[in-house]
């Protein structure tokens, strides 16, 4: 117990890059890049996840070993390297675990942390409510603001219909909350899923932003990255 403690202190204070108990095998199952591809499949440990009760007090517990990167409070990192997971919906939050540990997103940081050997599907469960209760200020990073009308202009036309109109998302659908998400990071992703790098992605936000240029992405992520949190 104490080593595992020693550990775990380690891991959060960012003194190790991976965790120590991390198994070497990395996943990896079809994605987009895949012909048949079917996104967000109803199986596996996705499935018994969502049909958990989740506990928001042992989910804060759970969350310790996650800090080190997302930060006290689910805050996220405004340089882009890390998302604000605060107040993001439970159910898109359970399939981004899940499809970290099943190998159709390639996170080889995230992995470690959210492996077999450190998480269990009930730890998620409990991850994932604990998190859609976060409070999320108005503080996350934004964009420089001067083509917010360029944004507007795409956002309403490709991108309202699954994240709703203020980017408050779908939970049920398991359309991400995007309002009160950093603006580099939504870029990154943004560029990822136009180039076919995020291998989970959405084949209809694919086919939505796969024409827009890199300067498109840039106004239509620093509009987002302004809409009220919640």
């Amino acid at each position: 117990m104490k080593k595992m403690t020693t550990l775990m202190a380690l891991a959060f204070t960012g003194a190790l890059s991976t965790p120590l108990w991390a198994a070497d095998a990395v996943p990896h199952e079809a994605g987009i890049e895949s012909e048949g591809y079917v996104w967000n499949k109803m199986e596996g440990e996705k499935l018994e996840a969502l049909k958990a009760r989740g506990d928001a007090l042992r989910g804060e517990i759970a969350f310790e070993i996650c800090q080190g990167c997302h930060r006290k409070g689910a805050l996220g990192r405004d340089d882009g390297t890390y998302p604000r997971l605060a107040g993001q919906h439970a159910s898109v939050l359970i399939k981004q675990m899940t499809d970290v540990r099943a190998g159709r997103r390639d996170n080889p940081k995230m992995l470690p942390f959210a492996g077999h050997d450190a998480l269990s599907v009930q730890d998620i469960a409990d991850i994932s409510v604990y998190l859609r209760s976060l409070p999320s200020p108005a503080d996350n990073g934004k964009g420089d603001g001067k083509a917010l009308t360029k944004g507007k202009q795409l956002y309403d036309k490709d991108c309202a219909t699954c994240h709703a109109d203020n980017g408050e998302g779908d939970g049920p659908k398991f359309y991400p909350r995007v309002s009160g998400q950093h603006y580099k990071y939504l870029l990154r992703e943004a560029v990822a899923i136009r180039d076919g790098a995020r291998r989970n992605a959405n084949p209809m936000m694919v086919k939505a932003i796969k024409k827009y240029s890199d300067q498109d992405l840039e106004a239509l992520s620093d509009y987002i990255s302004r809409f009220a949190s919640k």
